[in-house]
């Protein structure tokens, strides 16, 4: 091994503060210091945190501006669903426009490593300065605690089964468990093997890394100092509390205004342990308690947030989106009531099964249900929901979107199902995306199935 600092090794301890320096204190404690903000105000500040004011849609998007807007959200959610497009891609695309997925999937596997996988939100691309603040979890799960259920015997009982596949990774390089003989498991996307199960555990507890996913989706597993820049491993490993605060503190920047359950949520923080570091943000300046008028609940406003006077501009939202994936406060700050509802039986399901909500100058104002049929190169319109209040330009400013997003995908055609939502909405819907259209048969119709 070279000569140098020791890389990071799960269960190792530390005093390092990680990349979050204590910042001194304003005044007589910042507790004292109270804001008062209207809901249009908090609505404000947040869209311009996630990087929704000025959304100007400029094209050719650079690696450059994909990296800065990555940077402000904090990561990307990952998941496996793919009937319109996979998830890590919509957030950069909602904010930016019409950018080359190809320059996502590079930027993320460039070398030496800017993002890394791991569970930040649920499984997400984070940079890779997060990892030390990332750390107790690795900690936990090696522990086998924080962990789903099944996973939680390879941290005891079936630990040299782990250890086995550990081995077989160090001395023959990345492995993902169908690779490993019988690997393959039961079919059924949550039925796994036990290597799958082991392979995660080991994923978990940091004791490997995610180098890449194949086309079907599935991670494959590496040596942490073989997917991570040494200087990362090396970085100091910070105390349990150190490291829940610099998580928060990237949260309150992400979300501009937010509750203390709000910030919890954007990493997935365990609620006991963000009271000590909460308080320690406030004292130290960096949240200032704020009451936003409407919301139950009392608010911290990072620092450094602000607020556009108006935001306009439109934007079809990922359900994974940063500025939507907490419910509770997408109700709260949009009045919207917004549920995911791919695990509901169909016959139950109220908007659909991939639903986006539709933000327009600053308002939710719809929703739809898209699928994309990669078969007939069409983006088909499953259901579409006018919110009450919308204004009238609501369905034509959708269709513009509508039009931009299947240009993005590459699908040649748009088309509505006869029952998106009532035949005159469907209808109307139809004739605008007729007119956004240059070829004035791109809106098809057929019965929904």
């Amino acid at each position: 091994m070279e000569q140098g600092m020791p890389l990071y090794r799960p269960g190792a301890t530390g005093q390092g503060r990680g990349d979050v320096a204590r910042l001194p204190r304003p005044g007589k404690g910042g507790e004292a210091v109270k804001l008062d903000l209207s809901l249009a105000q908090a609505r404000r500040i947040a869209l311009t945190a996630q990087g929704f004011n000025g959304l100007t849609r400029s094209e050719p998007v650079s690696a450059a501006q994909l990296g800065r807007s990555l940077a402000k959200l904090g990561l990307l959610q990952i998941d496996s669903v793919n009937v319109l497009v996979r998830a890590q891609y919509l957030p950069l695309y909602s904010r930016l426009g019409n950018y080359d997925r190809v320059a996502l999937d590079a930027l993320v596997a460039a070398r030496p490593k800017r993002y890394f996988e791991y569970w930040g939100h649920e499984a997400s691309l984070l940079p890779v300065a997060l990892h030390p603040l990332l750390r107790w979890r690795m900690a936990r799960a090696l522990r086998g605690q924080g962990v789903w259920r099944q996973l939680a015997p390879y941290a005891h009982e079936k630990r040299p089964e782990a250890e086995a596949l550990l081995a077989r990774i160090g001395a023959e390089g990345p492995l993902a468990a169908s690779d490993v003989a019988g690997g393959k498991a039961a079919k059924g996307m949550w039925v796994w093997s036990n290597a799958k199960h082991a392979l995660e555990w080991l994923f978990w507890a940091g004791l490997v890394a995610a180098t890449h996913r194949r086309g079907s989706f599935e991670r494959v597993y590496d040596l942490p100092e073989r997917v991570l820049p040494r200087a990362v491993l090396q970085l100091p490993t910070p105390d349990d509390t150190d490291a829940r605060r610099g998580l928060l503190q990237h949260a309150a920047r992400a979300l501009g205004i937010a509750t203390a359950d709000d910030l919890r949520d954007y990493y997935r923080l365990p609620a006991a342990d963000v009271r000590l570091p909460l308080e320690q943000l406030v004292e130290e300046g960096v949240l200032i308690p704020t009451r936003v008028r409407g919301w139950t609940q009392p608010a911290y406003l990072h620092r450094d947030a602000r607020a556009g006077r108006k935001i306009a501009g439109a934007a079809l939202l990922s359900p994974f989106d940063p500025l939507i994936w907490h419910r509770p406060r997408t109700e709260r700050l949009f009045g919207f009531r917004y549920r995911l509802e791919i695990y509901t039986p169909a016959h139950k399901r109220e908007h659909g099964y991939y639903v986006l909500p539709f933000l327009l100058d600053g308002a939710l104002v719809a929703r739809v249900d898209l699928k994309a049929d990669r078969k007939t190169a069409t983006l088909w319109v499953q259901r579409v929901h006018v919110e009450p209040g919308a204004p009238p330009s609501t369905l034509a400013r959708l269709a513009d979107e509508l039009r931009l997003m299947a240009a993005w995908l590459g699908l040649l055609r748009l088309a509505v199902a006869a029952d998106a939502s009532g035949e005159p909405l469907s209808t109307m819907l139809c004739a605008r995306i007729r007119q956004a259209m240059a070829d004035s048969d791109g809106c098809g119709r057929r019965e929904q199935a």
